[in-house]
């Protein structure tokens, strides 16, 4: 079936993200049919491929937040402090 006015490389691409997010709702379907344990398993190993948190801050943004405290544009905070709003963010 082809829609007017969607040329045959969109076709192909929307057919393409549709076969991925059915077979992404199957997987996720048998998943959450497993058992507990197997399940568990299943999620350390997925969470075992991914990077670890907070790596996706760029050495640039990293050395420009370093130029913003020392020229005092934004306040320190203790580590404690640090702590208490990424848990607080956590909890929205």
């Amino acid at each position: 079936m082809r829609i007017a006015g969607i040329s045959n490389e969109l076709a192909d691409q929307a057919g393409c993200l549709y076969v991925w997010f059915v077979k992404l709702d199957e997987i996720e379907r048998e998943a959450l049919a497993l058992p507990d344990c197997d399940r568990a398993s299943l999620a350390a190993s997925l969470l075992g491929t991914l990077p670890p948190p907070g790596t996706d801050i760029s050495d640039e943004e990293i050395e420009q937040r370093e130029r913003e405290m020392d020229l005092g544009q934004v306040p320190a905070i203790s580590h404690q402090e640090f702590v208490r709003r990424v848990e607080q963010q956590r909890d929205q």
